[in-house]
């Protein structure tokens, strides 16, 4: 039926059901001529006659009868697909995909989802780990809705909502003569190889730490991965490899045997987080997620406050 206007089978399920075009035409809200004239093209393209016209009304042919249930499920996945395009633009159902960089989960984020998904339950929530160079450029082309990432980036025509600032710790073999501190200085690395997860992972990140250094005067022994794999990291750790140096929230994700995490001593290296979404004040799904990691965001707030509603922010809008 390729080229077919959807409204000519709307007219023909009218004309179907009252079997008579004066009452299909007053349902319908037309003059009865321009409906006879639209059913008739109806039936000129198909190449087949729908009705048996004569004056006392219209009957089906067969059809007739057979084409009016396939045009009424057709009217229903229409006005299905209407109306899931007007609840996803209104924020009521659809999906939000929600990109992160994989060293650095800090808390907020799962705990912006679990809130999000609690107060709208008709939009699905996808999680997808990405570089965070490819998490922006996701957001910009439209492939993720929302990313989490290190600052700065070049987030040119996007909007930036700083959310979090991330700690640093390290991560330490239990048979290492620095196992014992309670924190640790970069200064104190200065004869450790230091095990970082590559660059591109999360150039915030290795940024800080690399300045932390200059700052403490060392240059310790880069040990630099090829993969973006925390375990591998720790791994190395504990085969006595050198320290990694990881972001804090790694400490509360991951447990090796034989390996402690050690908060970096102050002046530590920090990460500003922030997240990135495309500059549309019409997407109000992406601006309700920013609403709640809002109220989330900082040590007072808690996760039962945001979902027991003591932020006053209003849901999203409904559409049937």
């Amino acid at each position: 039926m390729p080229g077919m206007e959807l409204r000519r089978f709307r007219y023909f399920v009218a004309v179907a059901e009252e079997l008579h075009f004066r009452r299909a035409a007053e349902r319908l809200h037309l003059a009865q001529p321009a409906l006879s004239q639209q059913v008739r093209k109806l039936e000129v393209e198909l190449g087949v006659d729908l009705l048996i016209r004569t004056k006392r009304g219209v009957a089906l042919t067969p059809a007739g009868a057979l084409f009016l249930d396939e045009a009424r499920r057709l009217l229903r996945q229409a006005d299905e697909a209407v109306r899931i395009a007007r609840n996803a633009r209104s924020g009521a159902a659809g999906r939000l995909r929600v990109g992160h960089i994989v060293d650095c989960l800090p808390a907020l984020l799962p705990r912006t989802i679990a809130a999000f998904c609690a107060r709208h339950p008709g939009i699905e929530v996808t999680p997808e780990p990405a570089p965070a160079r490819r998490a922006v450029e996701d957001v910009r082309a439209g492939r993720l809705d929302i990313a989490l990432v290190g600052l700065p980036v070049q987030a040119d025509g996007l909007k930036v909502t700083p959310v979090a600032v991330e700690r640093t710790v390290a991560a330490v073999s239990d048979r290492h003569v620095l196992s014992g501190r309670s924190e640790i200085a970069l200064a104190a690395l200065a004869d450790t190889p230091l095990i970082l997860l590559p660059r591109p992972t999360n150039p915030g990140f290795y940024d800080a730490v690399i300045a932390g250094c200059r700052s403490a005067a060392v240059a310790p022994e880069l040990v630099e991965m090829t993969e973006p794999i925390v375990e591998h990291a720790l791994l190395l750790v504990a085969s006595g490899l050198g320290i990694a140096v990881l972001p804090a929230s790694v400490a509360d994700r991951y447990r090796t045997s034989g390996v402690s995490f050690r908060p970096i001593a102050p002046p530590a290296p920090t990460t500003e987080l922030a997240l990135i979404s495309r500059a549309d004040p019409g997407d109000v799904t992406v601006a309700a997620f920013l609403r709640v990691a809002r109220e989330l965001e900082g040590p007072s707030r808690d996760l039962a406050a945001v979902l027991g509603g003591l932020a006053p922010v209003p849901d999203l809008p409904m559409s049937a």
